[in-house]
């Protein structure tokens, strides 16, 4: 195949990337938000969507970020930054936080991620060469949630591709990502592996197939993310 670069004047910014996410959060889902990009997903759900958001350090009911005037610092999730809560919010034990992913509560969640493999296989907390890595919950909520979605860049910061065949990362958990929202595009994770349904606009099939490393099957509606 021949060398194809980064259309890096066409890829999503994170801000995009999270409007598109939002879509796909059904009615009244309990939502788990990663650190992060993930946590930009509250700025975009509709009052009609009733997304109650989950913190693992203990908030159940997470609003968006506050503009700098009003922000508490006795409020913020689990990456330290600055949040709200809408009306009805919980603030809770960690350990009860933690039932949530644990008892199989949580509909959905959001995370970043630094490999997806083709099986779902997420990888998101520890780099080769890093000797402590930083877990976290993710362990827990990964396995816990009833859909992962992943939510990254495309390609890691050297232009390699955070989509592979396997793994070779150290794993959080196994067969847990079911969708994967990029710069590039939206890709469904099924038995069969990876599926191409949306890309970013003006960002064609070979160019995402090119800095994806494992084969994409490509959606018979192809279709454009909506801007």
């Amino acid at each position: 195949m021949k060398n194809i670069p980064l259309p890096t004047e066409r890829l999503l910014s994170r801000d995009s990337i999270a409007k598109r996410l939002a879509v796909d959060l059904q009615p009244d889902w309990v939502v788990n938000l990663g650190i992060g990009m993930p946590t930009l997903t509250t700025k975009y759900v509709k009052a009609e969507q009733d997304i109650v958001f989950h913190s693992e350090n203990g908030i159940i009911g997470m609003g968006p970020p506050p503009p700098a005037e009003s922000q508490d610092d006795d409020l913020r999730d689990a990456g330290k930054n600055f949040c709200t809560l809408i009306p009805g919010a919980a603030l809770v034990h960690h350990a009860d936080s933690f039932s949530l992913a644990r008892g199989g509560r949580l509909d959905c969640a959001i995370l970043g991620a630094f490999q997806v493999a083709a099986n779902g296989d997420l990888a998101n907390w520890r780099l080769p060469g890093d000797p402590t890595g930083n877990i976290g919950g993710a362990m827990d909520i990964a396995t816990g949630a009833k859909e992962v979605f992943a939510m990254m860049t495309h390609v890691n910061k050297n232009g390699e591709s955070k989509l592979t065949e396997t793994l070779t990362y150290p794993a959080t958990a196994l067969s847990c990502v079911t969708r994967v929202f990029t710069d590039m595009a939206v890709i469904s994770v099924t038995k069969d592996g990876y599926l191409l349904e949306e890309t970013a606009p003006g960002i064609s099939a070979e160019e995402v197939q090119f800095h994806t490393n494992a084969k994409l099957k490509v959606a018979s509606n192809l279709r454009d993310i909506a801007a």
